[in-house]
């Protein structure tokens, strides 16, 4: 190949590729979602403050971790409040996922008075049945946590979780087995391929993927369980939230994508497939008060099996239902 050649190749390539996610940010325009209204119904005496974290169960319930008192709540899905607990456990709320046998994980992604920097495995009643990490301790080790973001439960038991949500941290994931045992760990500070700048949240798919939402680096990495870098993709915004149902449909939440950060991506959610990367749908975020600008709004993000889409709001402090049709 030519001097000549080679140059105008470097200078075609990533234009070209610049201007694929336009044209796929542009396409994932396409928001065929209203908001349900009057959904949920929230009791007296409960009030929304920072909604993290949001899952759905077998039984089509929602799962709320908020930061607020009782932080997890249980919605039917007529909007209704089954149950709630959680009260005094945590320091601050951050990821949950609802396993196969509906227990619930969750992460304290800070530390205060001897609590905090953990992972709970939680019945549906709210009895604590295992934790990962030292109550109280920041620090990267194998038994221990520095800011823990997300948790996802393979099908054999296996867990993942997403680490380093502190300043300064190196971003990496930690696998344990089912009882508990530290396993390995991968990556550390950086934007290169299975380095990481923030992970935020994790997820898996039909292949036993993990899709991990490098929310500074505004791209999605993905891995295999054994932390072999698969592929990264930046069409999904800046990802601050990721869900993936069983038919592969990935949601992503986009909560930080402005004119100066991530440009080309507006904040919202994005829809597309976990099996080949296409964005074909996205909810935008409205701001409630524009001159404001919060750096936060949609962070947790799940859907049943009906295909409704949950979200929660943290700056906003809300929880939204979004269904598919004119409203």
């Amino acid at each position: 190949m030519s001097h000549s050649l080679q140059v105008k190749l470097t200078r075609v390539v990533p234009l070209v590729a610049a201007m694929v996610l336009s044209a796929i940010a542009v396409h994932a325009q396409n928001n065929p979602y209203h908001v349900a209204e009057g959904w949920p119904q929230l009791p007296a005496g409960i009030k929304w403050e920072g909604v993290i974290s949001v899952d759905s169960d077998a039984r089509g319930n929602i799962w709320v971790f908020h930061r607020s008192e009782p932080t997890i709540l249980e919605f039917d899905p007529s909007g209704k409040l089954i149950k709630s607990f959680g009260t005094g456990m945590f320091v601050q709320a951050h990821g949950m996922t609802i396993d196969r046998d509906g227990n619930i994980w969750v992460t304290d992604a800070q530390n205060k008075d001897g609590k905090g920097q953990q992972v709970f495995k939680l019945s549906p009643e709210g009895k604590v049945l295992m934790t990962l990490g030292k109550a109280g301790v920041a620090k990267e080790g194998p038994d221990t946590f520095n800011g823990p973001t997300d948790v996802v439960v393979a099908p054999n038991g296996d867990i993942f979780v997403s680490d380093g949500h502190v300043a300064n941290a190196n971003g990496r994931i930690v696998k344990f087995s089912k009882d508990g045992k530290f396993i390995k760990a991968w990556g550390k500070k950086g934007s290169g391929p299975g380095e990481m700048d923030v992970p935020h949240s994790i997820a898996m798919d039909s292949r036993g993927r993990l899709f991990v939402a490098d929310r500074a680096n505004s791209r999605i990495q993905i891995f295999d369980q054994d932390g072999k870098f698969i592929d990264q993709w930046k069409q999904f915004g800046r990802p601050s939230g990721v869900y993936i149902d069983k038919n592969d449909t990935i949601y992503v939440a986009d909560s930080q994508s402005n004119a100066t950060q991530n440009r080309g991506f507006k904040r919202g959610i994005y829809i597309g497939s976990a099996k080949d990367g296409k964005v074909t749908a996205m909810i935008p975020f409205v701001e409630p008060d524009p001159d404001k600008n919060n750096n936060a709004g949609m962070e947790g993000v799940t859907a049943d099996a009906a295909g409704n889409v949950y979200v929660g709001e943290t700056t906003t402090m809300t929880l939204k239902k979004y269904v598919k049709g004119k409203s």
